[in-house]
């Protein structure tokens, strides 16, 4: 994972005109300008405590919409909010983001947290089977 790399790409998706883009079409100058850093100042770290023994919803720009227990062995369960399909993956807490994997039968997603300084609603770019797939707005439940 590189943090530099997973912000960018998370601001260009949050930024005008809302692109998800590949990390390899990524500008690094981006990470100079006044608009990068001042949406830099509205993320936070996120930490174990928001991450360990708590339950979050998931939701995608396709409307698909999950819970996700995170689990202090580095696993996680999620599920299906209206129908209670289950799947698995791991996650792990680095540099502030939490790094997901779901695994979801020949499918893979991954996507790493990004935390929001001003309300628990924080966010994420997917990648499915490493192809960039979908832009997330994550919640914990408290």
């Amino acid at each position: 994972m590189d943090k530099d790399k997973v912000l960018l790409q998370l601001f260009n998706r949050e930024a005008e005109p809302q692109a998800l883009v590949n990390k390899e079409a990524l500008t690094p100058t981006q990470m100079q300008s006044r608009e990068y850093r001042h949406w830099l100042e509205g993320k936070r770290e996120l930490t174990l405590d928001d991450v360990v023994g708590n339950h979050w919803i998931k939701t995608c720009t396709g409307g698909y919409i999950t819970e996700v227990a995170f689990h202090c062995d580095g696993t996680l369960d999620e599920y299906r909010l209206f129908d209670r399909f289950h799947t698995t993956g791991k996650w792990r807490l680095k540099e502030g983001l939490v790094s997901v994997e779901i695994y979801k039968g020949e499918n893979s997603y991954s996507f790493c947290i990004v935390g929001n300084a001003e309300i628990n609603i924080h966010s994420a770019v997917e990648h499915k089977n490493g192809e960039l797939h979908s832009y997330l707005k994550l919640s914990q439940i408290k």
